[in-house]
């Protein structure tokens, strides 16, 4: 009987720590996750040499990758009038739990919406900063696409990074 009930507490306390080890874990891999398709599309843009968008979906907690190409091949779609017709790969959902608080692009915040930021052919990207967050837990995770670069640059909490102005150039 002794030995059940050991069994069962050390059962109980290892429950216990991988409920609390979780919700750090959803954020950590919606980040990574997110991260990856970023650097993905840089590299995507880079080496077929055309521009390739990532659209954020803030109503949804969802990302997805727009491309160039028309659906159903053909020749590249080189104008807006034909927006409907781009292949557009499936939504990416974050982890349940975490959130897109924000994405932050010139300057301009957005809570809600659709956002979309380029990546080009050269490597730079549309300037802009992504946080996720957990509610539950008040976590929050920055992740910044640099402009000229196109680089990735990760955050803990949140991070805007201010826009430079005219007294930055005296």
């Amino acid at each position: 009987m002794v030995v059940v009930l050991i069994i069962g507490m050390a059962a109980y306390v290892v429950s216990i720590s991988v409920d609390a080890i979780l919700p750090g874990e959803r954020l950590n891999s919606s980040v990574r996750s997110l991260g990856g398709i970023l650097q993905g599309t840089r590299s995507d843009a880079i080496a077929r040499n055309i521009e390739l968008w990532v659209e954020y979906d803030l109503e949804e907690e969802r990302y997805r990758i727009v491309t160039p190409f028309r659906a159903g091949g053909g020749s590249l779609i080189v104008s807006d009038e034909d927006d409907d017709q781009r292949v557009k790969l499936p939504w990416n959902t974050l982890e349940q739990g975490v959130e897109i608080a924000s994405v932050v692009t010139a300057g301009v915040e957005y809570t809600d919406g659709q956002v979309f930021v380029r990546f080009d052919p050269l490597g730079m990207a549309s300037d802009h900063s992504v946080i996720l967050t957990q509610p539950a837990f008040e976590n929050f995770f920055t992740i910044e696409v640099l402009a000229l670069t196109g680089l990735i640059r990760f955050h803990d909490g949140v991070f805007i990074r201010e826009a430079p102005d005219d007294s930055d150039f005296n």
